[in-house]
């Protein structure tokens, strides 16, 4: 049940504002068909599939629930665990009552979970959900074998019951508001507890626990970076509108704003482009009424005037032109000139999927880099990741992005930057070094 996360997209600044209230939106992308859910269960059941999508338990239990997908944290990967009903590897002997303290309290029978399992934001589940989610893991298919690794933490963080004192400083990890309409309510319980947004997009204290001061200002998740989802104008989503928030969660994208990639693409990919329009509209009014906070990594405004047009009304879609294009655009711009060493790097490692301008093939999944906001970003440390490690995007049709960490060296990374930044991001300039590439990906 993976953090819902985001990076490459760092949600920001919309360049159309109009406020829209929660029961005029109407979202133009109807949501993916609910999988799991049959004629042959129970209606509790088949609700409790809806609650296993909104609390995103695909991302990291896999969409079979086998487990052993490895979750990076300080301290170590630990590894998600087999939850299928199976009664020797999985929780088939759990009853109704150990499955609530598994998700509440983060502890299953006989031990101690790390809260790698979100049960600080799960400890707000209401009791209806958990007995349709407990309903429902009666009817998934069982995976009779364990994960292929398993948790092996080093001495002693090995050992589990510390955990019991973490909880009683960091459970739960979230209070509730007053003053909220029964819309923001919804989207309250959503964001804080079955979506754990905050358990990414949050600050951490000293003892790892969710700096509630700082809640949803954006945090460091080893190779990415979740940005301020709250408000705030410069540096969070205070420019977005409802709309622009659901559609985000629906499809993992906005045109010339954002693209979904990294964790934030698994949680789209897995969890929020499965909800209802209702959900995601409460999600979006909710975000636009948490506290406001401003950080330092605040976004350049884009200026539209600098942002480049497609080569060609057709470019996007034709292969053929594209490839054309892209032939004579190397042949006029050489590697080894230093007046145009930038646009020959981009040229010839990046310029085969997102384009000679930028705005790549969006019917073949190749993602549109004009605009978006992980480029405009004062700091470029989502950038360079990105480059350097690659990412997932949302849907499993999308290509990967590969990662150029051993390719190329740490001034190239930051010249291919520069000119992105440049290029398609609007910005007058960048000066990105190759002493900044070392330290963020250090």
């Amino acid at each position: 049940m993976k953090p819902f996360s985001v990076l490459l997209s760092a949600l920001a600044f919309s360049m159309a504002s109009s406020t829209l209230m929660a029961k005029e939106i109407s979202l133009p992308i109807p949501s993916a068909t609910l999988p799991n859910v049959s004629p042959a269960n129970s209606p509790l059941a088949n609700r409790g599939a809806y609650v296993a999508r909104t609390a995103d338990c695909m991302a990291c239990h896999r969409e079979d629930y086998s487990g052993g997908v490895a979750i990076e944290t300080p301290i170590g990967n630990i590894y998600s665990t087999n939850i299928t009903p199976s009664k020797r590897y999985g929780i088939g002997n759990y009853t109704e009552a150990d499955f609530t303290k598994a998700l509440r309290k983060g502890r299953a029978p006989g031990y101690q979970l790390y809260p790698a399992m979100p049960y600080p934001s799960y400890h707000g589940m209401t009791d209806d959900d958990i007995s349709a989610l407990f309903a429902y893991f009666q009817t998934v298919p069982v995976v009779d074998k364990p994960p292929e690794k398993t948790t092996k933490l080093p001495f002693p963080l090995n050992i589990r019951s510390l955990m019991l004192a973490w909880n009683v400083i960091n459970v739960p990890s979230t209070e509730n508001r007053e003053g909220l309409t029964q819309t923001q309510q919804r989207g309250e319980y959503l964001v804080n507890n079955l979506e754990h947004c905050g358990t990414c997009h949050t600050p951490r204290n000293l003892t790892q626990g969710l700096d509630k001061d700082k809640y949803l200002s954006g945090a460091l998740l080893g190779k990415w970076y979740a940005p301020n989802i709250t408000p705030d104008n410069d540096s969070g989503i205070g420019r977005w509108n409802e709309q622009d928030i659901s559609i985000y969660l629906r499809t993992g994208k906005l045109d010339k704003r954002a693209y979904a990639g990294g964790p934030m693409g698994e949680a789209v990919a897995h969890s929020t482009r499965y909800l209802t329009d209702e959900d995601l509209i409460a999600i979006a009014d909710y975000l636009k009424v948490i506290p406001a906070i401003k950080t330092d990594d605040y976004l350049i405004p884009v200026h539209v005037s600098r942002l480049p047009r497609p080569a060609s009304d057709s470019i996007t879609y034709n292969l053929l032109e594209q490839k054309d294009y892209l032939a004579q655009a190397k042949a006029n711009t050489s590697i080894n000139s230093n007046s145009s060493s930038s646009k020959a790097l981009y040229l010839a490692v990046c310029a085969s999927c997102h384009g000679v301008d930028g705005y790549a093939q969006p019917d073949a999944r190749y993602a549109s880099i004009v605009g978006l906001t992980s480029i405009r970003r004062a700091k470029p440390d989502a950038l360079i990741n990105v480059i350097a490690y690659g990412a997932k995007g949302a849907l499993n049709t999308a290509p990967k992005m590969p990662g150029f960490s051993k390719e190329l060296t740490h001034a190239q990374i930051a010249s291919i930057a520069n000119y992105v930044r440049v290029s398609f991001g609007g910005l007058p300039n960048s000066d990105v070094s190759a002493t900044d590439v070392k330290r963020i990906l250090k």
